[in-house]
């Protein structure tokens, strides 16, 4: 999948490059704070890189400035200040070796300006600021300092994908490389715009996969039309202290919502229903999961995850042994564990009469073939019948959709 948008640069400057640019702003720096002073040359006699656009009038003293952090190789994860003594700040400009901007705002009282993002680890920055004395007299300064690179880094892989059009019970699914237990932190990063106000929530699980998971559903299915939006801002952000590692780039996502589309599988009637928008467009005889073992299916809303075409399916990888090894047409995954609808020729005479496959919803080429035509990924599957394995659990695919609205909230890290 290819990244949207990357974040603040982790790239850092040329060793010599670098401490050109940083010898004379760090020469007078503190452990963890810059003051500079607005002069009218090019630096003062300290060293410090700071020039003021105007002299001082008679009994006006110049403003200092602090910046915090200041230094090279300081611990990154937190947010830039930058405070005015003896004066205001009129404007801030914090910029990453790549050119990338902090975003940040002056207080009321116009003394100090805090970053709204956090200094992300292996980059260096510059601190630019415009000052006002307390006599009216305009100055500038200047300073510079570089973040410890991360030590370990922690991916994400997301869905959907950028520029596509999904089903109403898609949900938007981040799943990280290395454990997350900031989760609190990194959810606060984490910020969905729809065009409609849809009211949804964060729900951290465990992926089928083993890994941290969050993903975010709205409270009932998407009203069709919807445009979603995701910006995950994470740079810089620590996953905790388990050594997940750093975040150091950011991430977007933009998809629209599709037709009003629900399948609805009946196990006891071996009929599975296409429903668009409230019609109902065809009926299809199915064959669900062998009732009274592994070979069942499973139950409650599944999602569809992918249409992935012709697939070899092979029973050893799902536990069930060498109970089959065939190539299968218009496969539609529905859960990790391996329930798909698909084409089942093979058990044609059990269509619309038993259930007698090894856990798949199967139907003819001819249905299996319109079907797939049909739906789109993010469609729910509704699945009912007594004999199943079970409900489809929230990490085994998109499966969020088995717990109520209140179970949900619970479990987002904000709460």
């Amino acid at each position: 999948m290819s990244l949207a948008r990357p974040g603040l640069s982790a790239a850092r400057l040329p060793v010599a490059l670098l401490a050109a640019a940083l010898l004379a702003p760090l020469a007078a720096c503190s452990s963890g704070t810059t003051e500079t002073t607005g002069t009218t040359g090019a630096g003062d006699a300290k060293g410090t890189s700071a020039a003021a656009t105007a002299s001082p009038g008679a009994g006006d003293r110049p403003v200092t400035v602090a910046v915090t952090p200041a230094g090279n190789q300081v611990p990154a994860g937190g947010p830039v200040r930058v405070t005015a003594i003896g004066g205001t700040l009129t404007s801030v400009t914090v910029t990453a070796a790549d050119g990338r901007t902090l975003p940040g705002e002056v207080a009321a009282d116009g003394r100090t300006w805090t970053s709204g993002r956090k200094a992300a680890p292996g980059a260096a920055y510059e601190v630019r600021t415009a000052t006002r004395s307390a006599g009216g007299t305009a100055g500038s300064s200047t300073a510079a300092f570089t973040t410890a690179p991360a030590g370990k880094v922690n991916k994400v892989d997301w869905r959907p994908g950028g520029a596509t059009t999904v089903g109403i019970a898609q949900p938007i699914s981040l799943v990280f490389d290395h454990p997350v237990r900031n989760r609190a932190e990194v959810e606060k990063q984490l910020k969905v715009t729809t065009s409609n106000g849809t009211e949804g929530s964060w729900g951290w699980l465990r992926d089928w996969s083993g890994r941290d998971r969050v993903d975010w559903r709205p409270r009932t299915y998407w009203k069709p039309g919807t445009r979603v939006t995701l910006e995950a801002e994470l740079n810089g952000t620590d996953s905790g202290p388990d050594g997940g590692g750093w975040f150091v780039r950011d991430y977007r996502t933009a998809f629209t919502i599709g037709a009003g589309q629900v399948v609805k599988v009946d196990l006891d009637r071996h009929r599975l229903s296409l429903v668009r928008d409230g019609k109902t467009l065809r009926r299809i005889p199915v064959s669900g999961g062998t009732p009274g073992g592994d070979k069942r299916s499973w139950r409650g809303t599944a999602v569809l995850m992918a249409k992935e075409g012709t697939i070899n399916m092979n029973s050893e990888t799902v536990g069930l042994g060498n109970a089959y090894d065939k190539m299968v047409d218009h496969s539609m995954r529905l859960t990790w564990s391996g329930m798909y609808a698909h084409a089942a020729p093979w058990n044609a005479k059990f269509f619309g009469r038993s259930n007698q496959s090894s856990g798949c919803i199967g139907m003819s080429d001819a249905d299996a073939a319109w079907f797939y035509a049909q739906v789109r990924p993010g469609d729910p599957f509704e699945i009912t019948g007594r004999d199943t394995k079970g409900v489809v659990a929230p990490g085994n695919g998109f499966g969020a959709w088995n717990l109520s609205w209140a179970e949900w909230q619970e479990r987002s890290a904000l709460r």
